[in-house]
């Protein structure tokens, strides 16, 4: 068998894997009536908003407009007012003609998304995590097509937000794309397709790995009073970010997940702490492993660190019978080897491509299923990793756990939930063997 030879027993299935493929890259799908979908009727042009105005949520404004030239940003909303700003100014001088925001449209403060959501056709929400379920709910209760980033929710009582959110979305025929991008590349879509059709066997096990250096700043900012410090600084405090399991190895965690045919774990368990640098910024762990089991004895191997100085990988490597799979390489080895050699583009222009064509068909698309699934079985590991216990599915699904304060209990004057000691460090978020959570 060559390299581009399909599997026997996989042909009809990919060839339907290849069909899709294929109309998620098109730009060719026609636009219908705009009256389908949330945005102005008579017009082809979609009104976009920013909510968070961090490098992230500027990148999916900038992949938005790149993958659909008739979208127009015209609000943005932070918690700082110069990130606003600085934002625009860069957006603008990448999409001068598509970029439309006016002073009246910067909105500052922790209810900002409100007017983001009021003034526009699709909500880009990219911002300390804690924040998207609320934010998510809030966009679709007001009619909005939403793009949320992941992690879409850090807790067991935000993904029953989300659950909820998207259920409602499906209801009233509005878009929920997650930022969850792996499921828009082709190369990884068409290694996961043929590892569900069957050639690399029967899978045995899985290992995935997100290990790098320290993400977001590591340093105090100056003149920042405390409650600044955290906000400004989502990554490094785990009431705001859930830390590096939920947060950064959810991409990783998805992709298995989908090899699984989406099904989730039985249990798992994992250890973690701060063994490395003692004076970085804030109190997340800087390393997780989290062991998942499940019903047919395979067994998912997870791994994710940010210790400075140290080796650095990100892979997804699936050990099957007959071989082995690395979807982000686009390969396969063993009896069936593959390389995938097709077309590709960015996996985050490509998913907001996908989302515009399917808002203008009225038809859009709706990621909630497997966004909450990916998300919950990241949560699920992390909170293993704060314990030191073993956690089933069953528990993290009914589980109304909550890290708190709550998303709506936050305000600019509340005293925050961490506070450094005189040297300026915080105590870690979690002790395992101690903390309690689900």
């Amino acid at each position: 068998m060559t390299a581009n030879q399909s599997h026997p027993a996989s042909a009809s299935s990919r060839r339907k894997f290849l069909q899709s493929s294929a109309l998620l890259a098109s730009a060719a799908i026609p636009v219908l009536s705009v009256a389908k979908s949330a945005h102005a009727a008579g017009s082809d042009t979609i009104k976009i908003g920013m909510v968070g105005c961090g490098g992230r949520c500027a990148g999916a404004a900038l992949d938005a407009m790149t993958a659909d030239g008739a979208t127009r940003l015209v609000a943005m909303s932070d918690l700082f007012a110069d990130r606003i700003q600085n934002k625009r100014q860069a957006l603008a001088a990448s999409k001068p003609a598509q970029v439309a925001v006016d002073d009246d449209h910067c909105f500052v403060g922790l209810d900002g998304y409100r007017h983001v959501i009021d003034s526009v056709d699709v909500v880009l929400i990219a911002c300390a995590a804690k924040f998207h379920p609320m934010y998510l709910k809030a966009g679709i209760e007001a009619g909005k097509h939403v793009f949320v980033e992941k992690p879409h929710a850090i807790d067991p009582a935000g993904i029953q937000m989300v659950a909820a959110a998207c259920k409602l979305a499906r209801e009233k025929n509005l878009g929920v794309l997650s930022g969850l991008q792996s499921r828009f590349h082709p190369p990884i879509r068409e290694t996961i397709e043929r590892v569900r059709d069957g050639q690399i066997g029967e899978i045995v096990s899985i290992e995935e790995n997100f290990i790098r250096g320290p993400y977001g700043n590591t340093k105090r900012p100056a003149n920042w009073r405390e409650l600044e410090v955290q906000y400004g600084n989502q990554y490094r405090f785990s009431w705001l970010c859930g830390d590096d399991v939920t947060q950064s190895l959810v991409h990783n965690l998805d992709r298995a997940t989908w090899a699984l045919n989406e099904t989730p774990p039985v249990d798992c368990h994992g250890f973690g702490g701060r063994s490395g640098v003692q004076d970085l910024l804030g109190d997340v762990f800087d390393h997780n492993s989290v062991v998942y089991r499940y019903a047919n004895g395979v067994r998912l191997y997870a791994f994710c660190r940010t210790t400075p100085g140290c080796y650095d990988e990100g892979s997804s490597i699936i050990m099957g019978s007959e071989g082995i799979a690395y979807p982000l390489r686009g390969r396969i080895t063993g009896k069936n080897e593959w390389q995938f050699s097709g077309e590709s583009e960015s996996p985050y222009v490509a998913e907001h491509r996908a989302f515009f064509q399917s808002i203008r068909a009225g038809q859009p698309l709706n990621c909630g299923d497997y966004m909450a699934r990916s998300t919950l079985v990241a949560v699920m590991g992390q909170l293993s990793c704060y314990s030191g216990r073993e956690l089933t599915w069953e528990q993290v699904s009914k589980s109304d756990y909550q890290i708190l304060p709550k998303p709506e209990a936050c305000t600019w004057d509340m005293d925050p939930p961490t506070a450094p000691d005189e040297h300026g460090i915080y105590p870690v978020c979690a002790t395992p063997g101690i903390t309690k959570n689900v």
